[in-house]
């Protein structure tokens, strides 16, 4: 009968075993499928983010689409998914904020096709990201001169002055980092940079500046220190990995947890603005997860007197 006794006692406690390991199976593969969803989301979806921004600068309406960081990514076949998309968001303008290519990759159709199609919809504006600006470098490609073949204007340390929908706009842009003027005396500020925002600046209109780096705008303050009224800008990925609650867990010059890697940042007046888009791809070793690719609207309205 003891022995009788063991052997039951012995069933009972693998019996037990087998139940917790079952468990921890079954959850280890709906952490694994949870994994695979999120990172199947975040390289093959799109999601469009919609945003409105009031002025008092404003007057007349309009509706800009932000693009940024596509590495090279396809949404079906010749970007058709997300032509798509843009078409039918019926932006006045299509403002690129850089990184459409990869510098270690020597294709340059794929960001040519997406300009073409994007210029049968609105008027293309782009600036250059760090891997154009490192393509160019690399291959001898006046990348520049190329998207502008293709039917976007390419804005380097340059702005145009527009009308859309009746309203007055300057639009600029900037590859650099965009350090206020007081750094200058320390010789971390670029002067050529400071010009060229000091000279944009200088207007009545509504000012908007594409600029691929965001890190000094809400970092080092110059949101609120340049007289810029909105900014886009790309370059985060959305913190790349995005855990819930959390927000993005790295992103470039601003380390880990930053907890500013995508939506609107504003100045301490709240006068100006800088739209930070997640992206569209990326060339990081640790893929995207979490971080479906995101296509930005923002709607530009007049701001009511005494709000």
């Amino acid at each position: 009968m003891v022995y009788r006794g063991s052997v039951l006692i012995f069933v009972t406690v693998k019996g037990e075993q087998v139940k917790k390991l079952k468990l921890i199976c079954f959850t280890l593969l709906f952490l694994m499928l949870l994994a695979g969803y999120g990172f199947y989301c975040s390289v093959c979806k799109l999601e469009k983010s919609s945003y409105v921004i009031q002025n008092r600068k404003i007057i007349e309406e309009f509706r800009i689409l932000q693009l940024s960081d596509l590495h090279n990514s396809t949404f079906g076949h010749s970007n058709e998914k997300l032509l798509s998309l843009v078409s039918a968001q019926s932006p006045d303008l299509i403002l690129i904020t850089g990184d459409l290519l990869n510098s270690d990759d020597d294709r340059v159709d794929i960001a040519y096709d997406l300009i073409s199609g994007l210029c049968t919809i609105a008027p293309v504006y782009v600036s250059l990201g760090n891997h154009e600006v490192e393509y160019q470098d690399k291959f001898g490609v006046d990348i520049a001169g190329m998207y502008e073949e293709a039917g976007a204007v390419v804005l380097e340390k340059e702005y145009v002055d527009i009308s859309i929908n009746g309203q007055q706009l300057r639009i600029g842009g900037i590859y650099g980092y965009c350090l206020p003027a007081e750094y200058l005396s320390t010789g971390e500020a670029a002067p050529e940079e400071c010009r060229f925002l000091t000279e944009f600046q200088n207007t009545e209109r509504y000012t908007i500046l594409m600029c691929h780096m965001p890190a000094c705008w809400i970092v080092n303050d110059g949101i609120s220190e340049w007289d810029v009224d909105c900014v886009f800008a790309g370059h985060a990925h959305g913190g790349q990995i995005r855990i819930p609650f959390i927000g993005g867990l790295w992103a470039p010059d601003q380390g880990w947890f930053p907890g500013k890697e995508c939506g609107l940042y504003f100045s301490d007046d709240e006068s100006k603005v800088m739209v930070l888009s997640r992206g569209l791809g990326s060339t990081e070793t640790v893929p995207r997860l979490n971080n479906i690719p995101e296509v930005v609207v923002v709607d530009f309205m007049p701001k009511e007197s005494g709000r």
